[in-house]
């Protein structure tokens, strides 16, 4: 088994996942971590057993011992905290989006080709059995030609504090306002309900129109240094390549949901619904003889993959890097894309290949 030595970019909330789940994987050492704040670096490697801190990605290079990254960082730290690393042959997995916006994420899609290292993006609901057994039906020509579908990403943290305080804690202020680095809801976990969408339709968006609103939320629509201008709900309509027309929607107000997918996919010969609500995978089908009836049955779907398994496997050279950086900016061009439509009162835009 070949070893794999990783460092952690970033200890937020999110580095605190990967670290626990790379270090389950058999062979994967986690020697080192980098934050520019000094306490807090110290509390992560102490608290997951990581022997190196550094305060920069430039210490960190010079020192050199290591062969893969996990990128943490804020969304807009992701472009300018990667490229030194392919530039120095490292393999890198990079939380989702790649990037804040497509030239930079097809900047970084160029730069890992040419390094020639594996390079993956963390859309996490590719762990989710049911989107996995859903895509290989729809491959399998199980529901036919898609003509249609409607998808969401329902939270609703802005109207109950499960996961805590929207208004007074900074991991949930930074999220609501651009100046930190913010893209609302669309960029959040719009990429996720477009890539659970797409990835399972097994097409891209050729076209999009798309609405985003930000309500007021605190007098004067700001809290300390947050200005609360991120956009809080997105509907979108897209059309597939193939001219296959649906709805997606992804909000922070769908009271009643923590954090909520759903995809309905409608085919000339059956129709599939996946779901991952209450963090659990679902999938249901209705084919056959089902379709007269409209009869649904539960689909059986094995366990996947998880990302970070995926990520070691592709370096081992024992599974393919999917998604990659590729998929994370043909998303970004999507995720632009639909914010120019919104610019302009929703106006149809055509999606760049």
């Amino acid at each position: 088994m070949q070893p794999v030595r990783l460092l952690i970019l970033g200890t937020g909330g999110m580095a605190k996942n990967h670290a626990e789940a790379f270090a389950a994987i058999p062979g994967v050492s986690l020697v080192a971590g980098i934050d520019t704040r000094a306490e807090p670096l110290q509390a992560f490697q102490a608290a997951h057993g990581i022997p190196h801190g550094f305060a920069s990605v430039a210490d960190a290079l010079a020192w050199g011992q290591f062969d893969a990254v996990t990128n943490v960082t804020p969304d807009a730290a992701h472009y300018a905290t990667t490229l030194p690393f392919l530039a120095a042959g490292k393999h890198v997995l990079c939380e989702k989006p790649l990037a804040t916006n497509a030239a930079d994420a097809e900047a970084m899609t160029s730069a890992a080709a040419t390094a020639g290292v594996v390079n993956m993006v963390n859309l996490s609901y590719r762990n989710v059995p049911a989107l996995q057994k859903a895509a290989q039906m729809v491959r399998d020509g199980a529901i036919g030609t898609i003509r249609h579908f409607e998808a969401s990403y329902l939270q609703s943290w802005l109207t109950q504090p499960a996961w805590g305080h929207w208004d007074r804690e900074a991991q949930w202020l930074w999220r609501l306002s651009t100046a930190h680095g913010s893209k609302g809801v669309l960029g959040d976990v719009g990429i996720h309900i477009l890539d659970f969408a797409t990835f399972i339709a097994g097409m891209d968006a050729v076209e999009v129109s798309c609405l985003l609103q930000t309500f007021d939320k605190a007098p004067g629509g700001r809290i300390g240094d947050y200005v609360l201008d991120a956009n809080d709900s997105a509907t979108l309509q897209l059309r597939l390549a193939n001219g296959a027309l649906g709805t997606v929607a992804a909000t922070r107000f769908a009271t009643g949901h923590l954090n909520d997918l759903r995809l309905r996919l409608y085919g000339q010969t059956g129709g599939l619904e996946v779901s991952f609500e209450s963090a659990t995978s679902r999938l249901r089908a209705c084919l056959g003889d089902n379709i007269t009836a409209g009869r649904w049955e539960d689909i059986d779907c094995p366990a996947v993959p998880t990302i970070y398994q995926r990520f070691i496997a592709a370096i081992r050279k024992e599974g393919v890097a999917d998604p990659d950086f590729a998929r994370g900016a043909a998303l970004q061009r999507l995720l632009d894309r639909a914010e120019a439509s919104a610019a302009e009162a929703g106006r149809l835009l055509p999606v760049a290949p």
